[in-house]
C-alpha cells in the first residue's frame, strides 16, 4: 500500500510539472516609468521600461506560455505591442491601442496573456500609442524547443543589436506639432545601437556599443529595426554575414556584406569573425535608405567590433587601425531590390513554407501619401504641400481615423455601430495610373473601415505604392499572421502578367514588408486567427497620418477556431 501511495504521489507531481512539448509558463513586469537619460551630451526624461533605455530583454521558448504585466506609473496612456507574434485567439495581447485594447490609464496596470506556438527566433516589443515607441521598446528572444536545435552551426554567443532613433526634443511634442500644423515632423537626431549612439556622432565617444569577439568562433547576431521613421543599411567593416532568419523565420542562407532592414524587422546574422587576431578594429554602421521627398536624418551609427587580444599585445586597444565599411548610396534602391530577392523561405522538412495555393480572395490596395484640408480656424495657413492642404497618407485612399473605443471589444460585445465601417473596399474606388504623373486631386478619404474574412479564408493581397506626393517605400506588417512574400516589382502590377512569376515554392514568410518605392509587394495569407487585426506602415510618420487599416476574421465554426473571452482586467476606455 505504501509502495502504491509513493508511486501515485510521484506521478501525480509529474503531471503537474510543465510538459516541455508545450512549455512552460514565464512571469514578467515591465514597469513603464520615466527616468532620466544622456545621449549627445543632452539629459532628458524619458518613458522606459524597467528604468532601462532599451527596455530588458524577454526571452521564451517556443511552446512558452507568457503572462506580462505592465504597470503604467506615468502621465501618458501606454499599450504594448509583441511584435511579430501570432495571438493565436489571443488577439486581446497584441497591444494596439484602441484596435484590440483601450491603453492602460496612469496608476493601472493589465496582464498581457499569451502563448508562442509555432515560432522560434528574434522579435520585440514596443508601445502601440502615438509615438511612445521612441523609447519604449525591447526584444524577444524565442529559443526553440528543449533539444531542437538550429538548422545551422550553433554559434558561441548570441547577441541582440536593436536599432532605435534618438531625440533631443520629446518625440510626443514632435508629433503633436506635426499633427497642429500639418507638416512633416522634425528628424531624430541621432540613430542608436542598444540605445547608444557611437563615435561618429558629437559627445558621444562614451556611449558606444561594443562587441567583443574571440577569432575563429562563430556569432549570432540578433538585429532589430525599432527606428521610428527610417529603413537601414548595416555592414560590418572587413566582415561577410550570413542571413539565417528574417522576422523570426528561418531562411536559406546567404552571405552579404551588407544588410537592409525595414522598421519593424528582425534579421538574425551568423558572424564567423577572423582565424587569428587581426591587429584592427572595425566599425559596424548602419545609416538610412531613404526614397521619400521629405526630411531626414542623415547621420550614420556606428558601433566597434573589437577582437580579444592575445596576452602579450603591445598594442592598446584604443591604438589600433580603426576599419570602417562602405554602406550603399541613401537611395540605392537597386540594392535594396536584390537583396530583398535573395531572401528565401528554409521550406525543409521541419520547417516548411506552407505557402496558400488556392486563393478565395484576391484585394488590390493602394498605399502612399496625400493631403486633406487645412482644419485650421481664423484663416490660418498650413505647413504641408500648400498652405492650404495637411499630409496625410492612405490605404486605397482611406485615411484610417483611429476611434475612441477600441476595435475588438467593440466587436466581440456586438456594439460595433458608430464604432467602424465593415466596408473596405477591394480596389481603389477611382482607378488611375499609380507610379505615373499624379492626379490633380491629391485629396484622401478618412474614415475607420475595416475589411472583413471569414475564418480559414485564404487571402491574396497586392499593395501598390502611388507616386501621389512623390514614389515611396513603405514598410507594412501586418498584426496576428505571418504572410508569404510570393512576388514584387516596380512599376504599376500588371494582374495577368505578374501573378505567372511568382514564387509559390519557397518565398520569405514575415510579418513585415517593405513595398518598393514606385512599386508593388504581393503577399498571400491563411486568416486563421479570429479578432481584429492592424495593418499599418512601420514609418511613424505615415501611421499618424493616416496610412492604417484594420482586418476583422470572424470566428470560425468549432471551439478551437474562436476568439477567446476578454480577460477580467481589459482596460476600459
Amino acid at each position: 500500500m505504501a509502495v502504491w501511495l509513493f508511486f501515485a504521489v510521484v506521478l501525480s507531481c509529474l503531471f503537474l510539472l510543465p510538459d516541455p512539448a508545450f512549455g512552460i509558463t514565464r512571469h514578467y513586469t515591465l514597469d513603464i516609468k520615466m527616468h532620466n537619460v544622456t545621449r549627445l551630451c543632452h539629459t532628458k526624461s524619458l518613458v522606459s521600461v524597467n528604468g532601462q533605455f532599451p527596455g530588458p530583454k524577454l526571452i521564451a521558448r517556443e511552446g512558452d506560455q507568457l503572462l506580462i504585466k505592465v504597470v503604467n506609473h506615468v502621465p501618458n496612456n501606454i499599450s504594448i505591442h509583441w511584435h511579430g507574434i501570432r495571438q493565436l485567439r489571443s488577439g486581446w495581447a497584441d497591444g494596439p491601442a484602441y484596435i484590440t485594447q483601450c491603453p492602460i490609464q496612469t496608476g493601472q496596470s493589465y496582464v498581457y496573456n499569451y502563448t508562442i506556438a509555432g515560432q522560434r527566433g528574434t522579435l520585440f516589443y514596443h508601445a502601440h500609442i502615438s509615438w511612445l515607441r521612441a523609447t519604449v521598446y525591447g526584444p524577444i528572444i524565442i529559443l526553440p524547443k528543449l533539444g531542437v536545435p538550429y538548422p545551422f552551426p550553433k554559434p558561441h554567443k548570441e547577441v541582440p543589436m536593436i536599432f532605435g532613433e534618438w531625440f533631443n526634443a520629446d518625440p510626443e511634442a514632435i508629433i503633436r506639432q506635426a499633427t497642429q500644423t500639418g507638416g512633416g515632423p522634425n528628424v531624430s537626431d541621432a540613430y542608436t545601437i542598444n540605445g547608444l549612439p557611437g563615435p561618429l556622432y558629437n559627445c558621444s565617444a562614451k556611449d558606444t556599443f561594443r562587441l567583443r569577439v574571440k577569432p575563429g568562433k562563430t556569432y549570432l547576431l540578433r538585429l532589430i529595426n525599432a527606428a521610428l521613421n527610417d529603413e537601414l543599411f548595416f555592414s560590418i567593416a572587413n566582415h561577410t554575414v550570413t542571413v539565417v532568419e528574417a522576422d523570426a523565420v528561418y531562411v536559406k542562407p546567404f552571405e552579404t556584406d551588407t544588410i537592409l532592414i525595414a522598421p519593424g524587422q528582425t534579421t538574425n546574422l551568423l558572424l564567423k569573425t577572423k582565424p587569428s587576431y587581426p591587429n584592427a578594429s572595425f566599425l559596424m554602421t548602419a545609416r538610412p535608405y531613404v526614397t521619400g521627398q521629405g526630411t531626414f536624418d542623415n547621420s550614420t551609427v556606428a558601433g566597434v567590433l573589437e577582437y580579444e587580444q592575445p596576452k602579450h599585445a603591445k598594442t592598446s586597444i584604443k591604438n589600433l587601425p580603426l576599419f570602417a565599411p562602405v554602406l550603399p548610396a541613401l537611395n540605392d534602391t537597386n540594392f535594396a531590390a536584390k537583396f530583398s530577392n535573395k531572401l528565401r523561405s528554409l521550406n525543409s522538412k521541419r520547417f516548411p513554407a506552407n505557402v496558400p495555393l488556392k486563393v478565395d480572395r484576391k484585394f488590390f490596395f493602394t498605399v502612399g501619401l496625400g493631403t486633406t484640408p487645412c482644419n485650421h480656424k481664423n484663416n490660418q495657413t498650413c505647413q504641408g504641400p500648400t498652405n492650404t492642404t495637411m499630409f496625410a497618407a492612405s490605404i486605397s485612399n482611406i485615411s484610417f481615423t483611429m476611434p475612441t473605443k477600441a476595435l475588438l471589444q467593440s466587436h466581440y460585445s456586438g456594439q460595433s455601430n458608430g464604432v467602424y465601417s465593415p466596408n473596405f473596399p477591394w480596389n481603389p474606388v477611382v482607378p488611375f495610373n499609380y507610379t505615373g504623373t499624379p492626379p490633380n486631386n491629391t485629396m484622401v478619404r478618412t474614415g475607420t473601415n475595416v475589411m472583413v474574412l471569414r475564418y480559414n479564408t485564404s487571402v491574396e493581397l497586392v499593395m501598390q505604392d502611388t507616386s501621389i506626393l512623390g514614389a515611396e517605400s513603405h514598410p507594412l506588417h501586418l498584426h496576428g499572421f505571418n504572410f508569404f512574400v510570393v512576388g514584387q516589382g516596380f512599376g504599376n502590377f500588371d494582374p495577368k502578367k505578374d501573378p505567372k512569376n511568382f514564387n509559390l515554392v519557397d518565398p520569405i514568410e514575415r510579418n513585415t514588408v517593405g513595398v518598393p518605392s514606385g512599386g508593388w509587394v504581393a503577399i498571400r495569407f491563411l486568416a486563421d486567427n479570429p479578432g481584429v487585426w492592424f495593418m499599418h506602415c512601420h514609418l511613424e510618420v505615415h501611421t499618424s497620418w493616416g496610412l492604417r487599416m484594420a482586418w476583422l476574421v470572424l470566428d470560425g465554426d468549432k471551439p478551437d477556431q474562436k476568439l477567446l473571452p476578454p480577460p477580467v482586467d481589459l482596460p476600459k476606455c
